[in-house]
């Protein structure tokens, strides 16, 4: 019988990094050519920001909205995939006409952070003598990011932001906004998010970072210019499996999957189970549109969070926030507790109760659950 053969799947490259060459998208950048010095110690000589726009600026420049993503997000929160953006937004039904950030109304500005992979600087970047910064991309915190973003905010001529919205690591950047610059957000809204990153935290995070530092083609963080297939893709992907496991809840990996063999495979033969095959999915998506550098940096910042470092604490810090202040929380989140998010509530004068989204998706209830993060929105901006 004959039969036609799969076409291979291609390699991935080293780096899923957005690179000079590839098509722009939506991107804007903002550039600082002065160097930015870094909470750690030494400094960046120079850095940009890709970031995106929706809406248009008010005359009195009153109506801008910062949107902060989360770990493996970038500036493309809302939009369909296409060139230059490998994936479609994610937080597509939050923005737009109509919608709880009416682009009819607000300006919305979502930049890739600082040390991400999608047109901002980070190790895969290249460094102002040509190289690619690499293993060699110094260490960041959520502050030295949040100052890089004021500069955009700067270049904008935005003084104030109308509101600050962010969900987990983008949770901690608007925090930190609040914090470092009271006096330049209005409104501010927490999502799966805490004061300071937690010891089980710390250690998931640090069994993902040993993940892709074990990896053979790591080489030091030193891998953007080798060859398809060449680089730590094995140790991140394992680093993506754990993080996933994390994002989601039990009961739901039970429901969807159970015990479920996938498809024909046999597991006591070699095969995998459904919920390892959609692990693997996640994983392999992931190194397409990724860099395994930037997992470690933005991971490292994501450990070093702590709104009360240096400022005598974290209540001491929680209480210097102006801004209207929602926070929120999944009541199936197992890596973001809900008790976290009771301590910003409690902690923040201008807070109230805690809100509570419910959801049986874990961690990563605060993307699906639009509807429900859309009436916080609405509640704030009304």
């Amino acid at each position: 019988m004959n039969t036609v053969p799969h076409p291979a799947v291609p390699l991935p490259p080293a780096s899923g990094a957005w690179r000079e060459g590839d098509p722009a998208g939506r991107r804007q950048w903002y550039v600082r050519d002065r160097p930015l010095p870094l909470e750690a110690g030494g400094e960046l000589p120079s850095l940009r920001l890709a970031f995106e726009t929706w809406g248009r600026l008010a005359p009195d420049r009153s109506n801008a909205v910062l949107v902060l993503h989360a770990l493996t997000g970038d500036s493309h929160v809302t939009g369909p995939a296409g060139p230059g953006h490998p994936t479609p937004g994610w937080w597509d039904g939050l923005i737009g006409p109509g919608r709880a950030l009416d682009t009819d109304r607000w300006f919305v500005v979502a930049p890739n952070v600082l040390g991400g992979c999608q047109g901002s600087t980070g190790p895969s970047s290249l460094r102002p003598d040509g190289r690619r910064w690499g293993g060699s991309f110094p260490f960041l915190t959520q502050r030295d990011q949040v100052a890089a973003e004021a500069g955009l905010a700067d270049a904008l001529g935005i003084d104030r932001w109308a509101l600050v919205a962010g969900g987990s690591m983008g949770g901690m950047r608007a925090l930190e906004w609040a914090v470092s610059h009271p006096d330049r957000a209005e409104a501010l809204l927490l999502l799966a998010c805490p004061a300071a990153a937690g010891a089980e935290q710390i250690a998931w995070a640090g069994i993902q970072v040993h993940a892709i530092r074990s990896d053979p083609h790591w080489r030091g963080g030193d891998y953007h210019d080798a060859g398809p297939g060449q680089g730590p893709h094995n140790g991140l992907g394992l680093a993506r499996r754990l993080a996933h496991v994390t994002y989601r809840s039990e009961p739901e990996l039970q429901a969807r999957f159970g015990r479920a063999p996938q498809g024909t495979e046999d597991p006591w033969a070699g095969g995998r189970h459904q919920v390892a095959s959609y692990l693997d999915h996640h994983a392999a998506k992931l190194v397409r549109r990724f860099d395994a550098g930037t997992y470690v940096v933005l991971t490292q910042a994501m450990n070093s969070h702590d709104a009360g470092r240096a400022r005598g604490g974290t209540a001491a810090a929680l209480r210097r926030i102006t801004a209207r202040t929602l926070v929120a929380g999944v009541d199936s989140d197992r890596l973001y507790p809900l008790a976290q998010q009771a301590e910003l509530a409690a902690g923040i004068p201008t807070a109230d109760r805690l809100r509570v989204i419910g959801s049986p998706h874990g961690h990563d209830g605060f993307l699906i659950e639009t509807d429900q993060v859309a009436a916080l929105v609405r509640e704030l901006t009304g």
